[in-house]
């Protein structure tokens, strides 16, 4: 048994049953992928993929037992290499955050800083994209850290903490009837045409909840996932924005004016999750404790290794 034969079996989970891309992946053939699956099997006496033919179909029924076990044995070996790293250098490696556009532009940016300054030989690399990637990526070992609003705390397998809450504020271009209201409703939203982020980003699900409960049908003519863009087409005259509170600090370049609406929509939580079970770098701690100041190491520690969300 060997860990190239433990990563070709985890792989072809992950890849759909694939070996083309198995062995892609793993830089090596997709013969070699099929040899290092078939003496596994053998050593262990099971089949533990089902087949059509040479084609990989499933996971047979001991596959499904034996799966969880394979990620354990790949997880504490990665886990290994890490707490041998930290011990040697601990100021050395690289920190792999996946994360969303807004959090990335308008959170991210003064805690790398000062955690660059604590860690200057660290390297940190930044991946973009939905809350459901972004699960995935820390599931799969792909990043170390994931920050987003939505989703995280819906994985078992990851440890999830609250970390702040925000709220949602509509954007408007200088000198729109809305600016004239006194507390805007959500009947005075529902005039207009609105523009905010795609289904799953950055709260979009409370927004679609106040107005589904207040009974109000919303003209959505615009989604997107950057904050930025959003901006953008209001100032272009195509609707009313609904975006983060966080997210406003280009509103002037743009001509654009906010008013609260912290009282129509539910407050939102961003997120930070770990993989449970991973080996956690003493530069990753600094990094949650930097983005998180509330976040307790010892608490987080502690969720790591056991079933909880916090």
């Amino acid at each position: 048994m060997n860990f190239q034969q433990l990563r070709s079996i985890r792989e072809a989970s992950r890849r759909g049953y694939n070996l083309t891309e198995v062995a892609n992946v793993l830089f090596t053939s997709q013969p070699g992928v099929s040899r290092q699956i078939r003496e596994l099997e053998e050593e262990l006496g099971v089949d533990i993929f089902e087949r059509n033919g040479k084609r990989l179909t499933g996971l047979t029924e001991p596959g499904k037992d034996i799966l969880p076990i394979i990620e354990r044995l790949l997880l504490e070996a990665e886990n290994l290499r890490q707490a041998g790293e930290d011990y040697s250098d601990q100021s050395k490696g690289t920190l792999t955050i996946a994360t969303t556009h807004t959090q990335a532009r308008y959170v991210l940016p003064k805690v790398v800083q000062g955690f660059r300054q604590a860690f200057p030989d660290v390297r940190i690399a930044l991946q973009q994209s939905s809350p459901e990637h972004i699960a995935e990526w820390v599931l799969s070992g792909k990043a170390d850290i994931g920050i987003a609003t939505e989703g995280l705390s819906q994985f078992k397998d990851l440890a999830s903490f609250a970390c702040y809450e925000w709220n949602h504020v509509v954007v408007v271009p200088e000198g729109h009837a809305l600016l004239e209201k006194g507390e805007l409703t959500l009947e005075d939203l529902a005039n207009y045409p609105l523009i905010t982020y795609d289904v799953g980003f950055t709260g979009r699900g409370h927004i679609d909840d106040a107005f589904r409960l207040a009974g109000l049908r919303t003209d959505i003519v615009l989604t997107a996932m950057d904050s930025d863009v959003i901006q953008q087409y209001v100032a272009l005259g195509l609707g009313v924005g609904l975006v983060a509170s966080m997210a406003i600090e280009v509103q002037r370049a743009h001509g654009l004016r906010t008013i609260s609406a912290s009282h129509l929509f539910a407050s939102n939580v961003t997120r930070l999750a770990v993989r449970r079970g991973a080996y956690l770098r003493a530069y990753t701690y600094e990094f949650i404790q930097q983005f998180a100041p509330n976040l307790d190491r010892d608490e987080v520690r502690q969720a790591v290794s056991e079933n909880e969300v916090v």
